[in-house]
């Protein structure tokens, strides 16, 4: 009888260890969660509630980038589409952060040097055709925080940009993992 030296015998168990892990199967899934019969996915035009101007194009194109960088699903037109977004940008709301003593200033206006914007985004997912929607109504709500620094006004679009793509991620989230 032949006999196998330990290192080969240690290679054999971890080889065997490894594939009894991988045929227990426990549970976990590679790939995408998204439902089996839905394959892409449209967005709708969105629609800004909010004063601040060209919010429902940047929501839309970062809710574009979402479902791809995602990959679960295709994005496609309205007419080619299994699902369909319809999203509302219903609320920016900018609030000043870490009020200290030394924000004040006699000498200066009172300033707040660091922000915080909410937007709130209403979603709801369709399949064309169907009455009842493939995800319910939904709000979710992208944060960021920023510091001002010169110019405010640039800071907030640039901020809103960045909240709508935390909204837009989290969107997709819902969408893709709704099952």
């Amino acid at each position: 009888m032949k006999k196998f030296s330990p290192f080969i015998l240690r290679v054999l168990a971890l080889l065997l260890g490894i594939a009894f892990i991988f045929i227990s199967g426990c549970g976990y899934k590679f790939g995408s969660l998204m439902h089996p019969q839905v394959k892409s996915v449209a967005i709708a035009p969105v629609v800004n509630e909010t004063r601040y101007f060209n919010l429902s194009a940047q929501v839309k194109g970062l809710l574009a980038e979402s479902f791809q960088v995602d990959g679960s699903l295709k994005l496609t037109n309205e007419n080619n589409a299994d699902c369909i977004v319809y999203a509302r940008v219903l609320k920016a709301e900018f609030k000043d952060m870490f009020l200290t003593d030394n924000d004040f200033n006699l000498d200066d206006e009172f300033t707040p040097r660091q922000w915080r914007v909410l937007l709130t985004v209403e979603f709801t997912v369709m399949i064309p055709g169907s009455a009842e929607p493939l995800v319910a109504k939904q709000t979710v709500i992208g944060t960021t925080d920023f510091i001002t620094k010169g110019d405010l006004e640039n800071s907030r679009r640039n901020a809103l940009k960045q909240a709508a793509l935390s909204a837009s991620r989290l969107i997709v989230s819902a969408v893709t993992e709704n099952w």
